[in-house]
């Protein structure tokens, strides 16, 4: 089995590794505008890197919405390491990480085809589906045990 490593990263450190996945997997294989990209999110965010073979090949981020909640966004692997746990061991982090920073409970915008992997995390579907940069989601969350 393939060793992954997964690093927590503020966005100077992880900006260019994250960027470059997330132009592969949502710009380059999805068609978001390149402009939806990048926001004003990334900075203050918590950056997770998933690190495979030599190489960045999953990213996500943890960002703080105030009032004991986070959200995860930007969640992404590359198309050669999907099917190998890659973004349940990056999830897995996330998870650690807002327990870790007392955080109550977590928010994500999912696309459609993604709930099922969520799910299995115990994120529950919430409000009805939505088009965002082209792409239908629904909101999950999931409430964190103390």
């Amino acid at each position: 089995m393939k060793t992954i490593e997964i690093f927590l990263l503020p966005w100077e450190r992880a900006s260019e590794a994250a960027y470059a996945i997330r132009k592969q997997v949502f710009i380059e294989e999805q068609g978001v505008p390149e402009e939806l990209e990048l926001d004003e999110c990334d900075p203050s965010a918590m950056h997770v890197l998933a690190h495979q073979d030599g190489q960045y090949v999953g990213t996500a981020r943890l960002v703080d919405l105030g009032n004991g909640q986070a959200q995860i966004g930007r969640m992404a692997v590359l198309a050669n390491f999907r099917g190998q746990n890659i973004g349940r061991e990056i999830l897995v982090k996330l998870l650690l990480t807002a327990k870790s920073k007392d955080f109550s409970s977590l928010i994500l915008h999912s696309q459609l085809t993604a709930m099922p992997f969520y799910e299995k995390l115990g994120f529950v579907a919430t409000g009805q589906t939505y088009n965002e940069a082209g792409i239908p989601h629904r909101n999950m969350m999931l409430i964190l045990s103390k």
